[in-house]
């Protein structure tokens, strides 16, 4: 029989069979067809794991463009796991699939100037497959950004945080970006030297893993309020101030900090602590209490606060408590005796 009289019969067939069929069962194997070809067209994750940052869990993976071949790898972490690294929540924006749209992360329009031109060429989410068990489409589908566009979305945060541009409720994401910025560039320079050397072939396999997550833990550290709500809330109270848990705290409440709190730890640590953490444009980078050591100087701030909280509660105006603060807690003088000394 010729081969179009076969084709024919066989198309034929074809239709047949799919007359006999009910109109559930055609649906369902359209449905897994397309699904299939779907797959098909989705690059499988040939590496997978968890970078564990803190308490922070982000799912990442290695994608090749070409199979078989390293030199086209990509890097990726997940969508929902760089959303939760930065402190947004877990469930990106729909529609933001393509590469005019921005990722939820950098989706204000305040972030807009700080955005560089190759971050906007590069933030497209990758489509890839996760990793299964063996055979068939089992592996969850998920999206993904290149890693190496996290450094540049934490200096945005970063460049617009120093230029006073972010909103308050944007301030917590800079802080996150921060800890990244450092953590990942501390990891990656061990991870440089680590190939030099050879030693990356030695070590344990999630050694970098928990460098980082010594590093950030030692980060957050700095970061734990020191200074009681009460403080700030007797404060407001003795200088009639309204307060609330949330309120930006007057600008001169900085200067009255430093002269109720830190003129009086011990000689000369105001104007050391000054002279590390100098004010620029009326702001200074870092917590002055951060500058203290663990050993001593948090402990000594911590007695003398909860001694400072006190006398605001017993006094119901801000001159009486402050000539009681000055009888129980005098302010240490410059003493002539360490005079230019204090590069030593």
């Amino acid at each position: 029989m010729e081969d179009g009289a076969m084709q024919e019969l066989g198309a034929e067939g074809g239709r047949a069979r799919a007359m006999a069929l009910s109109k559930a069962e055609r649906s369902r194997i359209a449905k897994e067809a397309a699904e299939a070809r779907w797959h098909s067209d989705v690059p499988q994750a040939v590496n997978q794991g968890e970078l564990k940052i803190s308490d922070v869990v982000i799912p990442c993976a290695v994608i090749e463009e070409v199979p078989g071949d390293s030199t086209t790898a990509i890097r990726v972490l997940t969508q929902r796991g760089v959303l939760v690294a930065l402190g947004r929540h877990k469930n990106p924006t729909k529609g933001q699939t393509s590469i005019d749209d921005k990722p939820a992360f950098l989706a204000a329009n305040n972030l807009n100037r700080f955005i560089p031109e190759e971050l906007k060429r590069s933030w497209t989410p990758l489509k890839f497959r996760m990793r299964g068990v063996a055979g068939g489409y089992q592996g969850n589908i998920a999206f993904g950004y290149r890693a190496e566009i996290i450094p540049q979305v934490c200096r945005v945060f970063l460049d617009a945080d120093a230029e006073g541009e972010l909103l308050p409720s944007q301030k917590h994401i800079a802080f996150r970006a921060r800890m990244l910025l450092s953590g990942l560039g501390t990891v990656g320079i061990f991870a440089l030297v680590d190939e030099a050397t050879g030693y990356q072939d030695d070590r344990a396999r999630d050694a970098l893993a928990k460098i980082l997550e010594q590093f950030v833990a030692k980060e957050l550290r700095r970061w734990v309020k020191t200074f009681p709500l009460d403080y700030f809330r007797e404060l407001c109270r003795l200088r009639h101030v309204t307060f609330s848990d949330n309120m930006q705290l007057p600008q001169y409440f900085g200067h009255l900090t430093n002269d109720i709190v830190y003129s009086r730890l011990a000689p000369g640590v105001l104007a050391e602590i000054k002279k590390k953490n100098p004010s620029v444009n009326g702001r200074r980078k870092d917590r002055n209490h951060q500058w203290l050591t663990d050993s001593m100087g948090h402990p000594k701030l911590l007695g003398l606060l909860g001694s400072v909280v006190t006398l605001m509660k017993i006094n119901a105006e801000y001159e009486p408590f402050h000539e009681m603060l000055d009888k129980i807690h005098p302010i240490y003088r410059d003493m002539p005796l360490f005079k230019g000394m204090e590069d030593d």
